[in-house]
């Protein structure tokens, strides 16, 4: 009897640990300290969208390149100090990492409305959905509960950020180390039917590579040169670079990804190439896929708890 007694009380501990788990972060956590979190976030990043529809595909980049470094906790967020080199300047978001004002006006919102209660990493996630909603995407049900890290690593930026050379394996292995799987790497690959990538993501693609469209490469050479015009800008999604869809998937089908490493997810793969046909064919079907990789994303190591604080200013810790 006391066996029984001992593993129904175990079973008990287990069950309840479970759902502490399922339960840090939730849709619901500011909806008594600070209900009018959402609202804040979603008129912010409507203004900011309204003055330059590009904005929406950088704070959605952002949140990306937060949760892959050390998980979402805000880090990409803080500017270089006395202890640490921040992940501002790392390879994959210097000179190219944008929206970091949107975020300071974000955060000065809502700490006149909820001081100290609102955390920067999770104003990231907010604002991906509803960047993504505002140019016609999916919506998802944030979770919600994250605090923020107080100190960033630019070795771990540069080391956990696929760069846009990357091959599929590569992309396969960092999306594994985060949890995520071949289905999330190709579903949020969608991320880039809106927004532009720098001539210097995409120059070894355009003339080095043979599984692009000639006709495609061939336009792009004439605005990315073999040298000089790093900076010039080009749409990742050819057609509706401001309209989330599922064009993106569907140019892949014509070897017309911008990047070498968005082609490689279609190029002669068994493990990816079945999945980018059928989101190119099933816009619902990308757009519920998108979404729940979104949530699985936004849930990587997230600070809970004790952990980190809530950063009043995005920009440093307090």
């Amino acid at each position: 009897m006391a066996f029984f007694r001992s593993l129904l009380l175990i079973i008990l501990i287990v069950a309840v640990s479970s759902c502490q788990t399922n339960a840090q972060l939730s849709p619901n956590y500011y909806s008594s300290t600070c209900p009018q979190a959402l609202s804040i976030v979603k008129a912010e990043v409507a203004a900011a969208i309204k003055n330059e529809t590009r904005i929406g595909a950088s704070l959605l980049r952002l949140h990306f390149h937060d949760c892959f470094v050390n998980g979402c906790d805000g880090s990409v967020l803080l500017d270089d100090n006395s202890t640490f080199i921040g992940e501002k300047t790392a390879v994959p978001n210097n000179n190219s990492a944008r929206g970091f004002n949107v975020v300071d006006n974000i955060k000065a919102r809502l700490e006149k409305a909820c001081p100290g209660v609102v955390s920067c990493a999770d104003i990231l996630a907010i604002a991906a959905r509803d960047s993504v909603v505002r140019v016609r995407g999916p919506s998802w049900k944030v979770r919600l509960g994250r605090r923020d890290s107080t100190s960033a690593s630019r070795s771990a930026a540069n080391a956990s950020i696929p760069p846009p050379t990357s091959n599929l394996s590569a992309l396969i292995s960092s999306f594994s180390a985060q949890g995520l799987s071949i289905k999330n790497l190709v579903a949020l690959s969608g991320a880039h039917t809106i927004g532009l990538a720098r001539c210097t993501s995409f120059r070894s693609h355009i003339y080095n590579d043979s599984n692009i469209d000639p006709s495609f490469a061939n336009s792009l050479r004439r605005i990315c040169p073999r040298s000089g015009n790093d900076s010039v800008l080009a749409p990742l999604d050819r057609q509706t670079p401001t309209c989330f869809d599922n064009l993106y998937h569907k140019n892949l089908l014509e070897k017309k990804g911008l990047l070498h490493s968005d082609q490689e997810i279609f190029n002669g793969s068994s493990l990816t190439d079945g999945l980018v046909k059928m989101y190119a064919a099933d816009t619902s079907l990308l757009f519920k896929e998108f979404a729940k990789s979104m949530i699985k994303m936004g849930n990587i190591k997230p600070l809970t708890g004790n952990a980190g604080e809530i950063r009043i200013n995005c920009r440093k810790a307090n």
